[in-house]
């Protein structure tokens, strides 16, 4: 059925005047839709700006895949026995490593965005002194006031008197004879896997300025120069505790040598860095990047093509499209022979984590909103019930002088829509103004919450602090702020909203009255 113009003018005024009619009653529903439209416009909010915060942050930080030892498995293949300790690290050097051409292969895969690589080997040096703190028999003469002779303490062969507590846990013997003291440091001893590179200085080969992840994050920056830009020249980035002790510049050439065949190789020294991640280390008089050289993985490619019995080690990241392409490229790389003491790890707790509480919030928020819905919609629904019976009179009148149960329906649900509109608009303004702090709020007890649940788990390792549980993944940082705002998204769901609570609590009118009928209704009232 159209309705022409003058009819749903005609309905409009009957609605406009029922509304002034029973002004009490249509302000108890005002107030009801008020108040659901302020919480509606605050949830709404939080939660639409908590969905974009956490699509903007997934998007920001790729979910990076790395691979690491199998744990478990490298455990059940450990024997006991006396020889235990030797017999489990041969078995561990004998497991098949990953390799350059193994990493280049798992990384052309349809599951990945991109991947990048850190090619390490390892060369010395006889031009550069190696920075550290422990030296191997290291003999340094001290005059001192003794008298004696010849003395011998702790029954050590040639006077020796091992002490424990020396640099890097080795024993110290100090031997008196002259008026001089002689002081030998010597190291323990350590067996150390065939993994480990050999060189005195570590070679770090990037694939590209992505692999840099250390730089990019704040553990490494560059003081002095820049970082390299020619991947394919023996151009190089050293520490600055390197450079210190051998006085190196931006623009010396250095030179390195294979431990193996006495080559020599000349790096340009393009930059300088300094290692943020240990400043605040008092034990050690250099960081442990100190003899770490930075240069591109070609670079360490043609010295492994030179010679093929460099230690390597080739550590990759690979990029994964989403959430759902990781068991995928977990059984991918099985398939290309990944070895079953290797395992896949991903970032992609630590990027939950980082929001978290903002998930959080945005499931109260939903959940909140969801439980006034429903309590609004049925006591709207009970009020409208209640006015029907009340105006049961009035609806046999406008029936008996023709008017149809469509146009009356029409009328009715107007009524109620108009309240609705005008409260809906007053509340989104109010709850333009609580949205922010009321956000705010409820992540600040979120965070509270999480910082007193990681304490407790400080706690449990008998430490006062917070703990950092990073698992050699990538950290990530989280959001301590939620600026939740009223934007056109939220003023359509909430115009969604009022027309759905008004088609609902109108049901009670529209049933009503079809079932009504006018001379029941009039012979009642007489």
């Amino acid at each position: 059925m159209i309705l022409s113009y003058k009819r749903i003018m005609y309905i409009l005024k009957n609605s406009l005047r029922s509304i002034f009619r029973n002004k009490g009653r249509n302000i108890l529903i005002g107030i009801i839709i008020l108040v659901i439209s302020c919480s509606a416009t605050v949830t709404l909010a939080i939660r639409n700006t908590a969905n974009k915060l956490v699509k903007n942050y997934q998007e920001a930080n790729d979910i990076i895949a790395t691979i690491g030892f199998n744990r478990q498995e490298l455990s059940n293949q450990f024997e006991g026995g006396e020889d235990a300790k030797k017999t489990n690290i041969e078995n561990f050097n004998n497991i098949e490593q990953l390799t350059l051409e193994n990493v280049k292969n798992y990384g052309e895969s349809e599951y990945l965005k991109n991947y990048y690589y850190i090619y390490a080997t390892s060369l010395n040096s006889d031009t550069l002194t190696k920075a550290t703190d422990s030296f191997e028999y290291e003999v340094e003469d001290r005059q001192t006031t003794t008298s004696s002779s010849s003395t011998t303490t702790g029954g050590e062969p040639s006077g020796g008197n091992f002490e424990h507590g020396g640099p890097m846990g080795g024993e110290r013997r100090t031997v008196v004879n002259n008026n001089t003291t002689t002081v030998i440091t010597k190291r323990n001893e350590k067996f150390e896997s065939s993994r480990n590179l050999t060189g005195d200085f570590e070679i770090d080969g990037y694939s590209s300025i992505d692999a840099m992840t250390d730089f990019a994050n704040g553990t490494y920056q560059v003081s002095g120069g820049e970082m390299i830009t020619d991947f394919s020249a023996y151009e190089c980035v050293i520490s600055s505790d390197l450079a210190t002790l051998n006085e190196i510049s931006v623009g010396s050439t250095i030179t390195f040598k294979n431990p193996n065949n006495e080559k020599t190789y000349d790096f340009t020294v393009k930059g300088i860095y300094k290692d943020n991640s240990g400043e605040d280390n008092a034990v050690s008089m250099y960081s442990q990047s100190a003899n770490k050289i930075i240069t591109s993985s070609n670079i360490v490619e043609s010295l492994v093509a030179d010679d093929e019995s460099l230690v390597t080690n080739v550590t990759p990241s690979f990029i994964l499209k989403d959430e759902s392409s990781i068991e995928g490229f977990k059984a991918e790389v099985k398939e290309k022979g990944l070895n079953d003491f290797y395992t896949i790890n991903t970032n992609l707790d630590e990027l939950k984590n980082a929001t978290k509480s903002i998930e959080n919030v945005k499931t109260f928020a939903t959940t909140f909103l969801i439980i006034t819905l429903v309590i609004a919609s049925i006591v709207l629904f009970v009020i409208n019930m209640i006015n029907i019976r009340e105006r049961k009179y009035e609806i046999g009148v406008y029936r008996t002088i023709g008017i149809s149960k469509f146009k009356l329906t029409i009328q009715f649900v107007l009524e109620l829509l108009i309240v609705s509109i005008i409260m809906l608009c007053i509340g989104a303004v109010i709850g333009t103004f609580l949205s922010k702090p009321i956000g705010n709020t409820l992540l600040a007890s979120e965070i509270e919450a999480s910082e007193e649940a990681n304490e407790q788990i400080s706690s449990n390792f008998g430490r006062g602090g917070p703990m950092e549980f990073n698992n050699g993944r990538v950290q990530v940082q989280a959001y301590d702020s939620i600026d939740a705002v009223v934007d056109f998204t939220v003023i359509a769901e909430l115009l969604g909203i009022g027309i759905a609570l008004t088609i609902i609590s109108s049901l009670a009118s529209m049933i009503s009255i079809q079932r009504f009928s006018p001379l029941t209704i009039l012979k009642e009232r007489s």
